[in-house]
């Protein structure tokens, strides 16, 4: 059995949004592809996945990292998200008129997203990053003197084809 994040000395960090208007069914397509990831790759996922539930998704994770930053001390992108889950909320029951005087029963369904974040142990091997103007290195832009001094190539000649000489003789 593997080990929980609690028993590595790595405690969770939650983050859990109730009773959102999205079908659980829905949304366990797209949290299913966030789980195991690292938060800046799921962020990306998140951002370009077309399912509504992706943006409640994003919202939840968003308010996971910045719990973890505020109430933990942690630093936003060396968090896992170690857990992801959804669970289904109450449904809410509406009836609409069909014919012959009957009825038909609509579900809008609602569910629950939770979202436990942890420490990446891959994230203790690399080096921070620095902060402000002095973490950014100067880009080597090629001056004109250097782009001038490149050899040009010549224009690719076309074959002429057998019908344009024929026609041509």
């Amino acid at each position: 059995m593997a080990a929980t994040p609690e028993q590595n000395g790595r405690k969770p960090v939650r983050a859990q949004a109730k009773w959102v208007r999205v079908s659980p069914r829905k949304a366990r397509l797209v949290v299913d592809h966030i789980r195991g990831r690292t938060v800046p790759e799921a962020r990306t996922v998140l951002a370009f996945t077309p399912r509504a539930a992706a943006r409640e998704i994003e919202k939840v994770l968003r308010s996971a990292v910045a719990n973890a930053e505020s109430n933990h001390g942690l630093v936003g992108d060396d968090l896992l998200v170690s857990g992801a889950y959804v669970d289904e909320g109450p449904t809410l029951k509406r009836w609409r008129a069909r014919a012959r005087g009957r009825v038909a029963r609509i579900r809008k369904r609602t569910c629950h997203i939770t979202l436990e974040l942890v420490e990446d142990p891959r994230a203790e091997a690399r080096p921070r990053r620095r902060q402000g103007a002095a973490a950014q290195e100067p880009v080597a832009v090629a001056s004109e003197q250097e782009e001038s001094a490149k050899p040009k190539r010549a224009p690719r000649r076309r074959k002429a084809s057998a019908q344009t000489e024929e026609v041509a003789s």
